[in-house]
């Protein structure tokens, strides 16, 4: 028995990780390119930088973000998953691209939806953030020239203080997958809607910083109208 205990004492070690904040280091690291990864492709599609139709290549992209293929993989996924993207076969990405009828469409939906979304959100909204809602949303309105860019983030926040607000999560799932489908038909061709958005946008925050649920839910259906009515008008 004693040989046997002698012989399990000169057993080599097992080499245990006495820095395991390195790892998680690597993990937090590799998570926050791949965020960074999505928030700039995210950005380019937003300024038109990648058109309807377009292939993403994933080394070229790597390339041009001067990071590594994984976390521009994980940005992919994830742009994929929110239906800005397509994926064709093992590897190739596309960005969606989105005719006017299935536009339309998803507006006719989204009008029932978001206002109903609005209605049970009303009372639930954050006034701090609606009031952040509103100074960025002035902050875009003066700006010269208009920014795409910034007209899109904040159509992001006035929504989604609603959409996370509702307490369907169901819903909201449906409705930012459409909204996905209308902001890439949007992106490519209502720039000229930019700047009458943030005039109904300004008419739903106050709406809802008045916790008034009828009218948070008819300035949603107005907005959401007058994108449709202007699509038929201009195209």
């Amino acid at each position: 028995m004693g040989t046997v205990f002698k012989a399990a004492s000169r057993m080599p070690k097992m080499e245990l990780n006495t820095h395991p904040s390195i790892e998680i280091k690597a993990v937090l690291l590799a998570d926050t390119l791949a965020e960074q990864a999505y928030a700039e492709l995210s950005k380019m599609i937003q300024k038109r930088e990648f058109k309807g139709g377009q292939q993403l290549v994933e080394l070229r992209l790597a390339k041009q973000l001067g990071i590594s293929r994984t976390p521009v993989r994980q940005a992919l996924r994830r742009l994929e998953g929110e239906g800005l993207l397509q994926k064709s076969g093992s590897r190739h990405y596309f960005v969606r691209r989105v005719e006017l009828q299935e536009y339309l469409h998803s507006l006719k939906v989204r009008e029932i939806l978001e206002a109903e979304a609005a209605f049970t959100a009303a009372n639930n909204v954050s006034e701090t953030d609606i009031k952040k809602a509103r100074k960025n949303l002035k902050m875009v309105e003066t700006q010269n020239p208009y920014s795409m860019l910034s007209h899109w983030q904040s159509d992001e926040e006035v929504h989604g203080l609603f959409i996370d607000a509702c307490p369907n999560r169901v819903l909201r799932t449906v409705i930012r997958s459409l909204r996905a489908t209308t902001k890439l038909f949007e992106i490519e061709n209502l720039a000229e809607r930019l700047e009458p958005d943030s005039r109904q946008h300004e008419t739903i925050l106050t709406s809802l910083l008045s916790r008034d649920q009828e009218a948070s839910k008819a300035s949603v259906q107005l907005h959401i109208k007058s994108l449709y009515k202007f699509a038929l008008r201009v195209l």
